[in-house]
């Protein structure tokens, strides 16, 4: 029995191919190949002659490689892990230790946490101010004092 790999077969097994490399990273890399091949399957099902084959693969997978990558990272987020950390972005605490970035001192409690801290805008604050995180770099929460105009009307609310 004498076995011949057509050019629809070719192309089937690159779009698995593509497809299983997908499943396995789970990173949105292969899959506009996987694609594309599909496209190219079709066109060879047609017989179309080999380079509008290859043309068509190339074009499609370019073509939705730019037009629907940036949508699909975006509604999957791809590439941003979220932390639990991610979530005190936001919320407010109380300086237990004096801040100042200079001496690389500070220390704030949020929920009943203790963290490491510094100051967004180099500024010093003093043990017992409210203050309010304005991200984490590290393990250092970056921090910035709550007027007490602000104070009054998160209480408020």
């Amino acid at each position: 029995m004498d076995f011949q790999l057509t050019n629809t077969m070719l192309w089937l097994i690159l779009a698995v191919a593509f497809g299983i490399i997908e499943a396995v990273t789970l990173g949105i890399a292969t899959i506009w190949f996987a694609l594309g091949a599909l496209v190219a399957w079709i066109f060879a099902a047609f017989d179309a002659p080999l380079i509008v084959q290859i043309l068509a693969f190339l074009l499609s997978s370019g073509i939705l490689l730019y037009f629907t990558r940036p949508i699909a990272q975006k509604f999957l987020k791809i590439g941003h892990t979220k932390t639990n950390a991610d979530t005190l972005k936001g919320k407010t605490g109380i300086v237990i230790e004096n801040i100042d970035n200079i001496q690389g001192t500070g220390q704030v409690n949020v929920g009943g946490q203790i963290w490491s801290a510094k100051t967004a805008y180099n500024e010093k604050i003093d043990e017992g101010t409210q203050i309010e995180i304005l991200d984490i770099q590290g393990v250092k929460l970056v921090v910035q004092k709550i007027n007490k105009g602000e104070e009054l009307e998160c209480q408020v609310l």
